[in-house]
């Protein structure tokens, strides 16, 4: 396979993506890193990551995406910015379209991870970027001394409302059930916080305003009542969507479009892998992606030994 431009392609640069690029280029592979954005992912809007392990005081989700992208870098792995168009494989061969130009190789490890879910009501696609948000650490600071609303019940929208909390005088933590999924150490710290008030039981059905969104619409899941509540900015954490939409049925998905994977995070097709939020996982933490990873680059390692 001289004609071969890589060992392996790379789709994503996020914490799953860059730890896959680390254990192949050490590996002495020849691997390309494709990454649409900015090295890190999503991680790098996070404000303070306490759960990974080696950094006992924790770290910002700034840091640690660029400390990824350097150790990866150290070891060889080339980097790519640029967006996937399309993604063929024809038995052995993988083909990684670009914007006019193709690369390819033997092994793909898809990493593109996922993106926060949209509520779908009314008036949110209109106040988009125009009120409501779904990044606190990007767009907290224009909320200072305001009163906000956050939606969402798990370990995202209670982390993200704490932050919140630096900022604004009042959050308004929305949720549709009468307790929250996040970890119970989140738990604890947003319910002694004086800056935050629950609202149990609870969905936004419709935002509205004039210039920008300055009204939601709530309704109460229980007796159906709806009321509307004046905030001065709503963020929406309530899940995540695979970005997974560019295979187009190159590989297997389940029913919400994340890849399934087996434990050697192999898909359906030879040679293609997939980590991190992307794939089908009950586990969306930066460390499992990092697991994920280094599992996925020992396969291909494998993979390959065996095509050779």
């Amino acid at each position: 396979m001289n004609n071969i431009d890589y060992d392996l392609i790379i789709i994503g640069g996020g914490p799953a993506g860059l730890t896959a690029g680390l254990y192949a280029s050490r590996a002495r592979l020849k691997t390309l890193l494709i990454e649409k954005a900015v090295l890190g992912g999503q991680v790098i809007t996070t404000d303070w990551v306490e759960n990974y392990p080696g950094f006992p005081e924790g770290i910002s989700g700034y840091d640690l995406g660029q400390r990824m992208s350097e150790q990866a870098q150290r070891f060889g792995l080339q980097i790519k910015n640029d967006t996937i168009e399309t993604v063929t494989v024809d038995g052995d061969v993988k083909t990684v379209r670009l914007a006019g130009e193709d690369f390819s190789c033997q092994t793909i490890i898809i990493a593109t991870g996922a993106s926060p879910r949209k509520l779908g009501i009314p008036g949110e696609r209109n106040f988009f970027g125009k009120g409501i948000s779904t990044c606190a650490t990007c767009d907290a600071p224009f909320y200072k001394d305001k009163v906000v609303a956050a939606i969402g019940g798990g370990d995202t929208a209670v982390k993200e409302s704490l932050y919140l909390t630096r900022f604004a005088r009042k959050v308004y933590l929305i949720h549709r059930r009468d307790e929250l999924r996040a970890t119970r150490i989140l738990q604890e710290r947003v319910f002694e916080s004086d800056k935050v008030e629950m609202i149990w039981d609870t969905i936004a059905v419709r935002f509205a305003g004039l210039f920008g969104m300055d009204t939601v619409t709530l309704q109460n899941v229980k007796n159906g009542e709806e009321r509307d509540l004046k905030v001065d900015g709503c963020f929406v954490w309530v899940g995540v969507e695979p970005n997974t939409a560019f295979l187009d049925g190159v590989v297997a998905v389940d029913e919400k479009g994340f890849i399934i994977t087996n434990e050697k995070m192999e898909t359906s097709v030879p040679g293609v892998y997939a980590v991190g939020d992307a794939r089908n996982t009950s586990m969306r933490q930066i460390a499992a992606a990092v697991g994920d990873a280094a599992i996925a680059a020992g396969s291909v390692e494998a993979y390959l030994e065996h095509a050779g």
